[in-house]
């Protein structure tokens, strides 16, 4: 869990991320879910604006996590597609970088329906897995590794089908976007360290940062609907 919080926390951490996340708070409502929440940072971001935010996490330890860190506000452990909330008790519901870990993300988003009122919002939010750009000295490995660490993910194309997912489960005013980080200093080097490991590749990103060379971008699809009344 160490390895993936330090992951999450640099990730998050940076201001292009942080917008990202701004931009999905809108029109989530007053009572807002946020399933797979990880470490609780959008839950403790919802609640300063004003929302009453609720975190789930099927990681006891990150539930533990997000409990300290953010200990005014209210996290559960749960199942994505069994959420400890009655039929239409939120206005917002938000699933980030989660659907590609579950075996059926269809599940999810018909129990994102269940538990949002009439005329609530869900929004979807995940990284396109084959389309990471990184600049390398091998460009041949770095597409090996990228591969690699594509093929290890159990739902690698999903955020390619929110738009469909949302239509599909009684969604309506879907819209789709994508939007790309980009990185070109350290900040990024624990998340090339998951892809590439220890190593001359690594060692390559790592002088690449130190000379100002470094570049990785990262495409994030969001897709947003509304539940039919």
């Amino acid at each position: 869990m160490s390895t993936l919080l330090t992951l999450l926390d640099a990730f998050d951490d940076g201001t292009q991320a942080r917008s990202l996340r701004e931009h999905t708070y809108r029109a989530l409502g007053d009572t807002v879910v946020d399933v797979g929440c990880g470490s609780g940072r959008a839950v403790g971001e919802l609640a300063a604006r004003g929302a009453r935010a609720i975190g789930v996490d099927a990681d006891h330890d990150m539930i533990e996590v997000a409990i300290e860190r953010w200990p005014a506000s209210e996290f559960h452990v749960g199942d994505a597609t069994a959420l400890p909330l009655d039929d239409g008790s939120v206005t917002g519901y938000r699933a980030d970088k989660l659907l590609h870990d579950l075996p059926e993300p269809e599940l999810a988003v018909i129990e994102a329906r269940r538990v949002l009122a009439a005329n609530g919002r869900a929004v979807l939010i995940g990284q396109d897995w084959d389309s990471y750009a990184i600049d390398s000295d091998d460009p041949e490995l770095t597409r090996a590794l990228l591969r690699a660490r594509a093929d290890g993910v159990p739902q690698r194309w999903v955020a390619r089908g929110y738009r469909n997912l949302l239509l599909d489960n009684g969604f309506t005013d879907v819209t789709v976007e994508v939007r790309t980080i980009v990185w070109t200093d350290a900040t990024c080097l624990p998340m090339l360290a998951n892809i590439g490991g220890e190593g001359a590749w690594l060692d390559d990103q790592t002088a690449r940062a130190r000379d100002n060379r470094l570049f990785l971008a990262i495409p994030f699809i969001v897709a947003s609907g509304t539940r039919a009344g």
